[in-house]
């Protein structure tokens, strides 16, 4: 019975990942000087000069059969809506994707047409050093526990910017519960250069366990999600220069889940956009719904951030995507979160000399 359940798990796995494995990844280079410079503007009487960078994070439902059918049709629009958003002059600078599993998902992310493209991790690439401790309770095969991985992490970072430094690290074996470890989760983390802008900035990507779709018991996947919020907020401080403003976001899967913000926030001193957005640390145009007092709480997708050495950064606009409202009409179980962000920095500060013109790092 063991057998027949690991071999009937193995071929759905494989099914579901065959969706995609004829399609490659998504990858686009863009040369540093076919960057548009950004329309910066002057502040405080000439003393600063400021831009603004919009931040996409958004979770396409890139599944493939079993696990999802007929998305190919929605996959399709939000490429072809992401292209046209972009061609009125309308479109984020960056996208964050998630769940891009299937063919039909990798070629949403291809057509919109954005001029540098990173994805990872890659469903053969190894964790660093992590954890060995076993997760409490048994692993289940009929869950998805079986030792491999059957896809990549489905990430993929979408930019206007040329993108100069790429580092993608995977979740540890130990740190995945239930049917996402068929998954190479983890975290992807993309340098973009900005023209004019006195430094790079550093964005991440990821998508953390989940909860009930994980098909496995609340403390074992609790657990899973806690030691990936260490891993990442370790990969995190290897991989970001302290000197660059810094944009944190994905599917975080904490929605409903204080014991997941508890742990989490013990790891990422980062501030939270929806936060920064409602306690009047910032004055945000906030053009969502947005419940209660904590509307973090209700929500999967979120966006963190930190301000550089030199350039600072603040949220200033907050909006949905794909929701079924003015953003457009619903193609994912997620709605897609903009942020705007408005950076700043002295006029005196020289642009940045670093970009590249052969190979990205890590890529």
């Amino acid at each position: 019975m063991r057998a027949r359940a690991v071999a009937g798990l193995v071929l759905a796995g494989c099914v579901l990942a065959l969706g995609g494995c004829g399609t490659p990844p998504p990858l686009r280079r863009m040369a540093c000087a076919d960057a548009v410079p950004a329309g910066a503007a002057t502040m405080a009487g000439g003393a600063l000069r400021s831009m603004t960078l919009s931040v996409l994070t958004y979770n396409i439902e890139g599944l493939g059969w079993p696990a999802r059918s007929d998305r190919a049709r929605q996959l399709e629009e939000i490429g072809r809506r992401l292209a046209a958003l972009r061609a009125a002059g309308q479109g984020p600078d960056i996208v964050m994707f998630q769940e891009m599993f299937s063919g039909p998902a990798k070629k949403a992310v291809l057509a919109s047409g954005y001029p540098a493209l990173a994805t990872g991790p890659r469903r053969t690439d190894r964790p660093g050093e992590t954890t060995r401790a076993r997760l409490p309770g048994k692993p289940s095969i009929r869950r998805g526990e079986i030792g491999v991985h059957l896809t990549g992490g489905g990430l993929a970072l979408a930019s206007v910017y040329p993108i100069v430094e790429v580092r993608k690290e995977p979740y540890g074996r130990r740190s995945c519960a239930g049917l996402d470890c068929l998954a190479n989760k983890g975290m992807l983390m993309v340098r973009i250069a900005i023209p004019g802008l006195p430094t790079p900035v550093d964005l991440y990507d990821t998508h953390m366990n989940s909860r009930g779709a994980s098909k496995v018991p609340a403390r074992r996947n609790l657990e899973a999600h806690d030691r990936q919020a260490l891993e990442a907020s370790q990969f995190i401080d290897e991989t970001h220069d302290d000197r660059y403003p810094m944009v944190f976001g994905g599917d975080f899967n904490m929605r409903h889940s204080q014991e997941r913000w508890d742990n989490f926030t013990r790891y990422q001193p980062m501030t939270l956009v929806h936060k920064a957005c409602t306690d009047g640390t910032y004055k945000c145009d906030i053009r969502m719904s947005w419940d209660g007092d904590e509307p973090w709480v209700d929500t999967q997708d979120l966006q963190f951030f930190e301000g550089g050495d030199v350039v600072r950064i603040r949220p200033i606009r907050v909006e949905a995507l794909f929701d079924g409202g003015a953003g457009g009409p619903v193609l994912s179980d997620h709605d897609g979160f903009l942020v705007t962000y408005r950076l700043t920095w002295p006029a005196a500060a020289a642009p940045w000399p670093g970009c590249p013109a052969g190979e990205i790092p890590g890529a």
